[in-house]
């Protein structure tokens, strides 16, 4: 029988991995899993070595504090592998840790194939990376089509699958009311899917609850979690004394709400293209401490941290980042799109334009597993790397 190991380095990567996995057990039943993965790869019945939360850090000073703790887990990660054995590493997202792993993986075994999964961003900075993953990665599945220039200038093997979380979802009928009362009006609000992102976070959202409290009366909160970071979210809203804040972890009820909500306020990350392509009118909130930010303005290259922004060069999408980040600028931007509802719909009509030119007409995940069935196929020492470049990502 195969074998495939998955790593993950975090809620978001598991979420992208499953949906892949979820796809090649229709078309390639007898494989056999072993992950470093969370909720969504266990309820595909795949077992994680250990909990996702023990790898995930939240920039650069927790990294260094934590250097000798990631570097247990790292080597602990690679020994399972080799153990494992498998015919697949396939790694997403995560680079900072996934990369580090397959790297140590290949140099131990090289008949063990490594695929990687959502590229890292050369594009935003160290673009020097791609000629040492060269060595040791042997394709990629990219997200977004500009990246292939950035892989094929060193000739690594590599395909557009396109992003997820832009395909077209089947809405299902979901009742919310037992969630969110009739007549009222919802806010999103993704706080994050890290808990060290969420304690940064939520004070300051719940004091932005608070003052929009004085003028909207009529609005739910509603913050969108993981199963991890569900219990530590409700307890923190039942402790701020809010009455209108709920919290969700289902994934088909968290789409549903989405759709349902007038506004969304999003961590930066992959899920404000989820929000975009819901078509709601959102903005942007990332907060770290001081020194982090200081590494951050000295290395990355680009002038926005959202990818919506990036791909369009402009800031369609307000982005309160560090001092920014305070409730009463949040309540300031927010108000402002409230009262103004022909600036949110013009929000939304430029996001669609850019989202049109990031999309692909076929199912990522099914792209993506169709790659790594490719690779199941092939004889443990490979010559040829079976890519498929004719991805057409028009609509």
């Amino acid at each position: 029988m195969k074998k495939i190991f998955i790593l993950t380095g975090e809620p978001s990567g598991d979420k992208l991995a499953s949906k892949v996995i979820a796809d090649l057990k229709k078309i390639n039943p007898s494989v056999e899993y072993l992950s470093v993965g969370g909720d969504n790869l266990r309820s595909l019945g795949i077992k994680s070595i250990y909990n996702l939360e023990e790898i995930t850090y939240l920039g650069f000073t927790k990294v260094f504090l934590n250097l000798f703790k990631i570097n247990n887990k790292i080597n602990q990660t690679v020994q399972a592998i080799l153990d494992f054995n498998p015919d697949i590493l396939f790694t997403v997202d995560s680079p900072d840790f996934t990369l580090r792993v397959a790297e140590r993986v290949k140099n131990k075994n090289s008949n063990i194939k490594t695929i990687h999964y959502v590229a890292p961003q050369v594009w935003v900075w160290r673009e020097g990376r791609v000629k040492k993953i060269k060595k040791f990665i042997d394709h990629i599945l990219l997200l977004f089509s500009f990246e292939k220039k950035y892989f094929d200038k060193e000739q690594i093997s590599c395909e557009f699958v396109g992003h997820p979380l832009l395909e077209d979802k089947r809405d299902d009928r979901i009742d919310i009311n037992q969630i969110v009362g009739k007549n009222k009006a919802i806010i999103s609000v993704f706080a994050g899917s890290r808990i060290s992102e969420i304690n940064i976070l939520m004070p300051i959202l719940f004091n932005f609850i608070k003052l929009m409290g004085d003028k909207y009366k009529d609005i739910t909160y509603v913050f969108h979690s993981n199963l991890d970071q569900n219990e530590a979210i409700h307890t923190r809203i039942k402790n701020s004394g809010l009455s209108n804040c709920e919290v969700v972890s289902d994934n088909k009820i968290k789409a549903h709400i989405l759709k349902k909500s007038i506004f969304a306020i999003v961590k930066s990350g992959t899920v404000s293209l989820e929000v975009c392509n819901a078509k709601i009118p959102s903005v942007i909130l990332y907060k770290m401490n001081f020194i982090n930010f200081l590494i951050i303005k000295i290395l990355v290259k680009i002038k926005y941290a959202n990818i919506i922004n990036i791909a369009a060069d402009e800031e369609i999408i307000p982005e309160l980042l560090q001092s920014k980040c305070n409730a009463g600028y949040i309540y300031k931007i927010i108000s402002g799109f409230l009262d103004a509802p022909l600036k949110a719909e013009e929000q939304v009509k430029k996001t669609q334009i850019v989202l049109n030119k990031l999309k692909t007409k076929y199912v990522s995940s099914e792209l993506a597993s169709q790659a790594l069935n490719r690779f199941l196929l092939l004889p443990s020492k490979f010559t040829h790397i079976p890519t498929i470049n004719n991805v057409d990502s028009s609509n």
